[in-house]
Parts: structure tokens; sequence; C-alpha cells
């Protein structure tokens, strides 16, 4: 009895030391995210490039959807009983926003194409009517699966279900098989989409960085940096969409080793494609960098005249 009472004791230790663990790593991202999208907004001259649009959705999904992943992890970890229907609902926008940030990923080395390949003709595409045409188009093929799921779900489900407490996780809207074969085999496929996408932008961008001016080489070979990071991004968060394929059958053996497993898919597939928006733009990008910069010390240690970026006309948004 002493001996399994201090295994509870420990175990106890050891979950409260990982969840403090996340809580840092999340909170650290979510302040660095928030200072980015701050930036953002307060900057004029970045709401007209399509770039930099594209950028300030991916901080805002990647944001919402770690903190909202974070909240179930808590949850999980802390065995804390949910109304089925809120949780349904809860994992929905999770799985929604999960899918968001790869498609918007692929729409990103989509436009760094145009800017490289097509350049006469970017100004006339990446235009804020056609950015905001294309958010929406993005948000429509990333709410597919999710309200798929959603309505075989409660479809499926006994009325008296509806009405039960569970641990709040996307496991709970997985348990009929065809289902979750059907939504693993859907999301497969998106992935082989946004794979190919990707691949033949790096190609297109390899072949024009060989005929570049010497001028124009520097601007290609970034762009070829960010379209490679922008991929790792992508399989990393393609993933993190698979992992309650693996969770699931821990789930029903043995909870101590799926929370084990959750914890660790958490940190590697969830924390860790996040890490790289900021270092694409805000380090790598000068532009960004300054004046992020600037609002990261108030302005006050900083020579207001050495960062100032340049504003530009703004376009008015077409109806």
């Amino acid at each position: 009895m002493p001996n399994l009472t201090e295994n509870n004791f420990s175990n106890a230790v050891v979950y409260n030391v990982k969840l403090l663990i996340v809580q840092v790593l999340v909170g650290i991202l979510l302040y660095v995210n928030g200072l980015m999208i701050f930036t953002f907004l307060k900057k004029e001259v970045f709401w007209v490039e399509t770039r930099y649009i594209l950028f300030a959705q991916t901080l805002f999904v990647d944001s919402t959807n770690m903190l909202l992943t974070d909240l179930a992890m808590v949850g999980s970890f802390n065995q804390y009983p949910v109304h089925i229907i809120p949780c349904c609902i809860f994992c929905t926008l999770m799985s929604l926003l999960s899918i968001c940030t790869p498609v918007t990923l692929a729409a990103m080395c989509l436009e760094r194409y145009v800017a490289i390949c097509m350049p006469l003709r970017h100004s006339s595409i990446s235009t804020p009517k056609n950015t905001f045409i294309g958010l929406l188009v993005l948000w429509t093929i990333s709410f597919v699966i999710p309200l798929f799921v959603l309505t075989v779900f409660l479809v499926y489900t006994y009325p008296i279900g509806l009405g039960s407490y569970v641990v709040c996780s996307l496991e709970v809207m997985l348990r009929v098989k065809w289902l979750a074969d059907t939504r693993a085999a859907s999301l497969q496929i998106l992935f082989i989409i946004l794979f190919c996408l990707v691949v033949s932008t790096y190609i297109k961008i390899v072949l024009a960085a060989r005929s570049a001016s010497s001028d124009k080489k520097q601007s290609t070979n970034k762009s070829l940096k960010t379209v490679i990071l922008h991929g790792i991004q992508l399989f990393l968060c393609m993933l993190q969409l698979l992992m309650p394929y693996i969770e699931m059958p821990l789930w029903k053996v043995d909870v101590v080793l799926f929370l084990n497993v959750k914890y660790s898919n958490f940190v590697l597939f969830m924390i860790s494609p996040r890490c790289l928006s900021p270092l694409i733009y805000g380090l790598r990008d000068k532009k960004f960098r300054q004046a992020m910069k600037h609002y990261a010390f108030c302005g006050v240690s900083l020579d207001d005249k050495k960062y100032k970026i340049r504003h530009v006309k703004t376009i008015p948004l077409e109806v």
C-alpha cells in the first residue's frame, strides 16, 4: 500500500512537471505570436502584401489552435469530464484550425512562386480582393472534413449518448471505425495534394533561380529556403493531424501510456512546427524584423529613424 501511494505521488509530480513545461513553452510562443500580430496590425504597409496577410492568418490560427489544444491536454491529464456536445464543438474547431494551417502554408508557397516566377503579374494577382477570395477558399477547404466528421458523429450517436460526459478528446468523435478510416484517408489525400503543390513550386523556383540575374539571385535563394521551411512545417502539421490514430489504440489499453504519448505528440507536432513561423518571418524578413524590434522595446531603446518603414499607399478593398 505505501508503495502504491508513493507511485501515485511520483506520477502526479511527473505530470505536473510536464504540464508546467508545456505551459512555459506555450506562453512563450503565444507572446511571440501576439507581438507579431500586433506588429502586423500597427503597420499598414503589411496590410497590402499577400505574404504578410497569409502570415498573419497563420499566426492567428496557430495561436488559437495551440491554446485550445493545450486546454484539451490539461483536461485529459486531469481527467476532467465535459458534456459531449460542447466537447464535439471544441474538437471540431481544433480540427478546423489544424487543417487550416497546412492549407495556408501551401498558399504561402504558391505566393512565393508567383512572386519569383511571374514578377510582372505578381502585383495584379496579389491584390487585396484576390487575397480575400483566397482566404475564403482556404477556410472553406479546411472546414469540409471537420464538418463531415461532426455531422456523421451526431447522426450515429444515440440520443442518450448526447447527454453523457466525457474526457474531451478528438478520439471521442472517432469511435465509428469507418468514420475514422474516412477521415484518415481524406487527410492523406489532402497531404498528397499539398505536398505535390509545395514540391512543384520548389522545382519551378529552382529553375527560375538558375536563369535569374545576379541582382535577383539573393531574393530567389531566400524564397527557396522559405519554401523548404514551409514544406517542413507542412509535414509536421500533417503528422499532427494523424496522431489521433496512434493515440486511439493506447486510449483503450493504458491511460497512462496514452497521456505520455499525447504529451510527446503535442511537443513534437504541435509546438515544433509553430516555432518555424517566427523564424521564417520574424527573424529572416528584414522589414518585419525591424518593425517587431521597435514594438518589442516599446520604441524606447531603438532609433525611430533607423527602424522607420516607408509607408505605401493603401489599396482599397474592392467590393
